[in-house]
């Protein structure tokens, strides 16, 4: 494996890759007919990208691009966000991927915060990100990925064009509980670290050098396709192979035909492949390990059972990415454990007054690298935002906002999320954020968001909606009034954030100083998905169906 300590930036720790595993395949789309980009597939070597990147590195720089500079990319799961990623910051430029499934408001946002120099974009895509920079304040230059021309040169000109470890190599958005997303700079050093944090691991997540082929059909937009499983396919010369996403007809197919060693997962993914009819290929597969977190324990014994191989669950967060990872035997499949903690990471279980819990007590997990650099190897901090990074780190840990509790044989299990965050087929959604949107509404008077289990999705979104005097509630999910608040929130939100569950009540609980008591809405203990008056709009809630919202 490549050590990042002697390669210590992204661009040299490429051409290191090249230099010694030219000739092996680096990058890798399976073939598919219907998709719109590499129908047929295609598969690049680490010589093959290392010369494609330094051509865009070039172009980059002579247009002006450099140290201090930060380029959006919206691209979509194609495999050129890579070499660009790699190009930008081989000249010190920092990359900001944005989501293709953001509302215009939601990426004028990103662009506005992070005051982009410059887009690179495919042309499908054009129509909203022309939507986002309408509703934007900052609208840098747009370039399209095929232009043949000059590059516009940015206000100004960088006069340095190279890294250094400490370098910001992304900024990547995570949501938050003030409902406004948090920019996470992550360093040259952090991606790099995190590769090799994930391919030294061992146990049953143990990666071989040159030959493992890794599928992986997260969006790039994400940490996990992006830095996980890329640097860690870089510094051991192995293939990172990008779907464009997750789809149950094409899966079997494309883990077969690309001889897959090691597939990525979420939750959503388990229930809907043992869904599926048998398939041919189902196990004429390649696979040692799937790595992932959100399954469900009852459902996990049956998948590696039926397909034939393990899926090894993680703990991992964009702000920290050195995994714990459940690679070690004996697994406890069938609970929600994910690991123990290994050198280069410490840990502790706290209450609210981050006080010491005793094992088997849940409490949110804290984290560090070590009493003499807590900070070591995570993440650089909130952009623009140092009072957001400082309380995180208050007292010299990491607060996850996750709960969790310990074995006494030191196995983490995880609990619920502390945070006012819904994990949705590993979308973070900020519940403050969807509710703002359906306070907007010109007919909601109070709006309160939290999560409802799901068992396909991990968690789903449950709107509590008072209504204002003198409109009635609705009681069907084919209302008028419904489809209204829908198109609201698919004009200003990703689709997944819009409600998945709907329910109409007249109070909500407040305290004496009128902040909103989710815990007194419904009777504990109870399913709210039960309760007399809920609206399932699940089957609304559609990717494609957003897209067609006007804006």
């Amino acid at each position: 494996m490549i050590d990042f300590n002697a390669h210590p930036t992204i661009g040299q720790a490429l051409f290191e890759a090249a230099r010694r595993w030219g000739d092996r395949p680096f990058l890798a789309v399976p073939a598919h007919a219907q998709r719109r980009y590499w129908p047929q597939g295609v598969e690049w070597t680490f010589a093959d990208v290392a010369e494609r990147v330094r051509e865009l590195a070039q172009r980059y720089a002579q247009a002006g691009y450099g140290d201090g500079h930060r380029v959006g990319v919206l691209l979509d799961n194609r495999p050129e966000h890579f070499l660009h990623k790699l190009a930008m910051n081989h000249v010190g430029v920092c990359c900001v991927p944005l989501n293709p499934d953001h509302r215009p408001r939601e990426m004028a946002y990103v662009i506005e915060h992070t005051r982009m120099d410059m887009i690179m974009a495919v042309s499908d895509l054009m129509p909203l990100l022309e939507q986002a920079l309408q509703a934007s304040a900052h609208r840098p230059p747009v370039i399209l990925l095929d232009h043949a021309g000059d590059w516009p040169a940015p206000a100004q000109r960088a006069t340095v064009f190279e890294a250094t470890p400490q370098s910001i190599a992304s900024v990547l958005y995570t949501s938050g509980t003030t409902g406004r997303p948090k920019g996470c700079m992550l360093s040259h050093r952090y991606e790099l670290a995190a590769g090799a944090w994930y391919a030294s691991r061992g146990g049953l997540a143990a990666f071989e050098e040159a030959c493992e082929r890794i599928y992986n059909p997260l969006p790039v937009f994400h940490v996990n396709s992006s830095v996980f499983s890329l640097f860690c396919a870089l510094l051991k010369g192995n293939c990172q192979i990008q779907a464009d996403r997750f789809q149950a007809s094409r899966w079997f197919t494309e883990v077969h035909e690309s001889r897959a060693t090691v597939i990525h997962y979420l939750g959503v993914v388990v229930p809907v492949l043992l869904n599926q009819a048998a398939h041919p290929l189902e196990r004429a597969h390649q696979v040692k390990f799937g790595i992932g977190a959100g399954i469900d324990p009852q459902r996990h014994a049956e998948f590696e059972q039926r397909f034939g191989y393990p899926l090894v669950e993680i703990w991992g967060m964009t702000e920290w990415v050195r995994a714990v990872i459940d690679a070690d035997e004996p697994r406890r499949v069938g609970t929600r454990a994910f690991g123990r903690v290994q050198p280069g990471m410490e840990i502790r279980i706290v209450d609210d007054q981050d006080q010491d819990l005793a094992d088997g007590l849940p409490g949110e997990l804290v984290v560090r690298h070590s009493a003499d650099a807590p900070r070591h190897d995570c993440f650089s901090g909130y952009l623009d935002d140092p009072e957001a990074t400082e309380q995180a780190w208050r007292g010299g840990w990491f607060h996850t906002g996750d709960i969790v509790t310990r074995d006494p044989d030191g196995l983490l299990h995880f609990v619920e999320r502390r945070k006012n965050i819904i994990r949705r087929s590993g979308e973070n959604i900020a519940a403050a954020e969807v509710e703002a949107v359906l306070q907007s509404h010109p007919q909601v008077a109070q709006a309160a968001v939290l999560a409802v289990p799901d068992e396909l999705r991990e968690e789903e979104v449950l709107a509590c909606l008072v209504l204002k005097p003198g409109v009635t509630a609705p009681t069907q999910a084919d209302d008028a009034l419904i489809a209204d608040l829908l198109s609201h929130c698919n004009a200003q939100m990703a689709y997944y954030k819009a409600p998945g569950w709907l329910w109409f009540t007249t109070e909500i609980p407040v305290t004496g100083t009128q902040k909103m008591q989710k815990h007194q809405i419904f009777e504990p203990g109870t399913d709210p998905r039960q309760t007399s008056g809920m609206i399932d709009l699940r089957a609304k809630k559609t990717r494609t169906a957003a897209r067609h919202t006007p804006p």
